[in-house]
């Protein structure tokens, strides 16, 4: 049987590879991690995308590297580029709902470019020593827009597809189109992995009973706010809120000490430690969580946490 997979989306801000590196070290876990999407600026890669693609810190984990773009001109030299950089897979981004992005054809809105789209099966191909998957949304504005590309994404040599049954103009709101989902497993030719609104073990295991034959789940905001999740689904129990918060404040001081440990000045660390708790304020509470976002200095971010 193949074994059900366990993916980390990647959240510009949060999950760069100091984060992924110390979730792995604090929690284990046979999850892969993709990198916040890598794109062109100006015709070259942004230094910090690629920075964080081939730094040490991803040694103890598999990390993928996510690419968004708007056209092949865009894709070719960044599948070119990072497979120079030693990328085994790439993943392509086109579910990012950001109106940034999609106005400008990237993520979601790549998919009203039919034409394009097309296009990306004979390039892949150009490729056959790496391996490639896709992230995707149902649509941009409507959830039967998946319909028109189909075709070319069963033709992409493909590992998988996961898919947000959502389209891109609710970005992270209203209801999710399970119906649509289900229609799309059905007619996907490749392995499919569900993404939206997991945030327990509970989610998951309802998520499995209600189509079981998606190959797994990708969350992201469900791991940030519980960076257990991976790790108590593998074990098939949930965890205490007791041992959870234990475990999450190990997380959290082990990232902490390594941004001490490399960056300059208060403004510089509470910049990169901060958006840890971003979405955790069910799990610590909400006077704690508005204590840490108000704190102006690294002595009254301490004093903060300690109130968890």
């Amino acid at each position: 049987m193949t074994k059900f997979k366990i993916d980390v989306a990647p959240v510009q801000g949060h999950t760069d590879a100091a984060w992924r590196h110390f979730h792995r070290d604090i929690y284990g876990g046979n999850q892969c991690y993709y990198t916040p999407f890598i794109r062109l600026e100006r015709g070259e890669f942004r230094k910090h995308d690629l920075k964080d693609f081939t730094s040490e810190l991803n040694e103890n984990h598999y990390v993928v590297p996510q690419v968004i773009f708007r056209d092949m001109s865009e894709l070719r030299p960044l599948v070119e580029g990072l497979v120079k950089n030693g990328a085994r897979r790439i993943d392509l981004n086109t579910g990012c709902p950001f109106p940034l992005q999609t106005a400008k054809g990237r993520g979601a809105g790549f998919i009203r470019n039919t034409e394009e789209y097309h296009k990306i099966p004979e390039l892949l191909k150009e490729f056959p020593g790496t391996e490639f998957s896709l992230k995707m949304r149902l649509g941009y504005a409507e959830p039967d827009e998946w319909k028109i590309v189909i075709d070319a994404i069963n033709d992409m040599p493909l590992t998988q597809v996961t898919l947000h049954p959502r389209v891109a103009r609710q970005q992270y709101g209203g209801d999710l189109y399970c119906d649509c989902f289900e229609e799309f497993l059905k007619m996907c030719e490749h392995p499919v992995i569900f993404n939206g609104e997991l945030k327990t073990p509970r989610d998951i295991v309802d998520i499995r009973r209600r189509f079981p034959e998606i190959a797994g789940v990708m969350m992201a905001r469900g791991v940030l706010g519980r960076p257990s999740l991976i790790v108590e689904c593998e074990e098939g129990k949930e965890w205490t809120r007791e041992d959870r918060l234990e475990k999450m404040l190990k997380f959290h001081g082990s990232l902490l000490h390594h941004y001490e440990s490399t960056l300059c000045g208060d403004s510089q660390i509470l910049s990169k430690i901060k958006p840890f708790w971003e979405y955790a304020e069910e799990e610590i509470g909400r006077k704690a969580w508005k204590a840490i976002k108000k704190a102006s200095n690294v002595a009254k971010y301490h004093s903060a946490v300690a109130m968890i």
